[in-house]
């Protein structure tokens, strides 16, 4: 029974000190809370239930570190600054309600407080809070990188937060997600300094243990902060940490990764999942000898095979030692193939035949792969078989010439050899043209050319003298080149390019003409199958006659105007109004309305041995100044 008395007592005693609280002094209201920007303006306001009279007499007080100091005075409406940090800040706005505070900096974050004069105990408190949105967070990652092995969280990165108000709070993330304080793997490290302007600083330190999936984690921070206007927050970039591990396993990359071949460039290099990357030595087995040769590689451990050779293959060994750790010597191996194709041939190796004979060439060649064989005419590239066997018929003189034989490894792309064989077919020389006619200028220097052809290669020779060269185009083809001086006994007699070897001779003539222009150059003429294979200067051909259609055409019109004229006469005769007498020159006579001239006109612009050809045998000479017009006069 003795408890429940204690406890009564208690009890009674705790209500009367709460009654002697009331009783006395009160405790004062919560401050009414006005929010700012830094660099803006704070509006005070001496309480919402005063009346204009109350506000007339107010004094404004700053309370820091709970001692209040007057700052601004209110007499009858009007206001006064009193001397201090607020002197030239403070106005009055609304008809003296409310007290402008301008240019609000954090040292401005404290209680303001307004008392009416009367009565005096009437009062007002304010609490001015200041914000100020710290700058774009910066990070610097740790450049030096985190070994896997470290027993301690070491440094990831850095994050700072420049003049923000109040301290903003700070997060860390990895790949999204945040991090949190865990016991020797995760610490935050965070401190704030403030600035002369009262704005602080934020500095944190990401400290963690990683591992080797984190080689390619990417963190970030992350600042939260208030404004007036609500909660904001800023990120910072992502950054990435050099993360060191030993190597589990070593293997060589060849590159280009498909089938080599002899010629290709191919790069051979070692390559490990450890970081940094182990010391490398990189080896070939010689197939003979079964002995291990060390290969000498770039700056960057590259082994450059260019060109590359089928000597080049074999196989090859990388060996990985990891310096910084303990673990055992890694190797790989990889065999190495560079596929080739050679010493292509064609037998017989210089094939020749008469001409209706018959003739087999066959193609072979070395290579590491399986082969394909075709066979293609050389001046048309035409495909004439497929197959090492090509058969040729009845071997005509157009059969000579070159055929290629390519032989291919289509396992291998681009991978394939050639051979050229000239077929030589037997037969006298053989040239395109028989004769030729060129303009020339008297006293030029006149270039000739002359191509044969022919099994045995011919010789050429010249009718006339002159400075002579000749140039190979092929075993069976020759180009002659004679340069001479154009002279009257040259026009005259032209000249003459012969071709001859053991089986006959063949020859063509060209014919010159003095052109009727005065111009000077150089006269060209080329005669072959390949007339200016050598690049000489231009050659120019006589005009070639034109048509003789036209020719014909008018001797045709002139001999129909002469029949119909002879049955005029003949009409004329047959009515006795036409006397004729033994000359058979009579004048025509008719009436005066149909009494005209009838005048047939035959031209001609050909030249004069063509006119000749028209004008017969008994052709009247013509005077030097016709040029080939002949008039036929019907008035008399």
């Amino acid at each position: 029974m003795r408890l429940p008395r204690l406890l009564c007592a208690f009890l009674l005693a705790a209500c009367c000190r709460r009654a002697a609280g009331v009783l006395g002094e009160a405790e004062p209201p919560e401050p009414e809370l006005v929010e700012v920007e830094v660099g803006s303006t704070a509006l005070l306001q001496c309480g919402p239930s005063r009346s204009q009279d109350n506000l007339s007499n107010v004094d404004w007080f700053s309370v820091h570190k709970e001692k209040p100091t007057l700052i601004f005075r209110v007499r009858h409406g009007l206001g006064q600054s009193e001397p201090g940090e607020y002197q030239h800040r403070l106005s009055l706005q609304d008809a003296g309600s409310t007290l402008a505070l301008t240019h609000v900096t954090p040292h401005d974050e404290r209680v303001f407080l307004c008392q009416g004069k009367r009565p005096p105990s009437q009062e007002h408190r304010l609490q001015l809070r200041v914000y100020k949105a710290p700058e774009e967070p910066s990070i610097q990652a740790n450049a030096l990188g985190i070994s896997v092995n470290s027993r301690e969280p070491e440094e990831v990165a850095t994050c700072v937060g420049r003049n923000g108000y109040p301290v903003p709070q700070v997060i860390w993330y990895k790949d999204g997600r945040p991090l949190k304080e865990q016991k020797n793997r995760v610490h935050i490290q965070s401190s704030q300094t403030a600035e002369s302007s009262g704005l602080y600083t934020l500095r944190s330190v990401l400290k963690a243990q990683l591992r080797k999936e984190d080689r390619d984690a990417r963190f970030y921070c992350e600042l939260s902060y208030r404004l007036p206007s609500g909660s904001h927050m800023k990120e910072s970039r992502e950054v990435t940490v050099p993360v060191f591990y030993p190597a589990e396993r070593v293997w060589l990359e060849v590159a280009p990764a498909g089938p080599l071949k002899e010629g290709d460039r191919v790069e051979i290099r070692c390559l490990a999942d450890g970081n940094p990357p182990p010391h490398f030595s990189l080896s070939k087995q010689d197939p003979r000898t079964r002995e291990t040769v060390e290969e000498t590689t770039d700056d960057d451990g590259v082994l450059v095979l260019a060109p590359a050779r089928r000597e080049h293959s074999g196989r090859y060994q990388c060996q990985g030692l990891d310096l910084e750790s303990t673990a055992s010597l890694l190797s790989a191996q990889q065999e190495l193939r560079v596929d080739y194709v050679s010493d292509v041939r064609v037998r017989p190796a210089a094939p020749e035949g008469h001409e209706g004979s018959n003739l087999t060439l066959t193609c072979e060649a070395e290579s590491s792969r399986a082969l394909e064989f075709q066979w293609l005419r050389e001046k048309t590239g035409q495909v004439l078989t497929r197959g090492p066997v090509l058969e040729l018929q009845d071997l005509d003189r157009e059969a000579g010439g070159g055929y290629r034989c390519v032989a291919s490894a289509p396992r291998v792309p681009g991978l394939n050899a050639t051979w050229l064989v000239n077929v030589a077919v037997f037969g006298p020389p053989w040239m395109a043209q028989k004769e030729r006619k060129v303009r020339v200028r008297e006293n030029a220097l006149l270039n000739l050319t002359c191509e044969a052809s022919g099994h045995p290669r011919p010789a050429i020779s010249w009718s006339v003298g002159g400075r002579a060269s000749e140039h190979d185009q092929d075993p069976q083809r020759v180009l002659s080149l004679l340069s001479v001086r154009v002279t009257p006994q040259l026009v005259e007699t032209g000249a003459e390019c012969v071709a001859a070897n053991a089986l006959g001779r063949n020859s063509t003539r060209i014919l010159l003409e003095l052109a009727s222009n005065t111009s000077t150059g150089l006269s060209t003429a080329t005669v072959g199958p390949h007339a200016g294979a050598n690049g000489t200067s231009t050659e120019k051909k006589l005009r070639e006659p034109q048509s003789k259609g036209v020719v014909i055409v008018a001797v045709t019109v002139s001999l129909l105007v002469l029949a119909l004229l002879g049955a005029v006469l003949c009409f004329f005769y047959k009515k006795g109004k036409l006397p004729c007498g033994r000359s058979g020159k009579q004048e025509i006579t008719l009436p005066p309305s149909h009494k005209s001239t009838f005048v047939v006109e035959v031209k001609s612009d050909k030249l004069p041995e063509e006119m000749g050809l028209l004008q017969g045998s008994r052709a009247d000479q013509r005077a030097p100044g016709d040029q080939g017009e002949r008039y036929i006069d019907l008035r008399h």
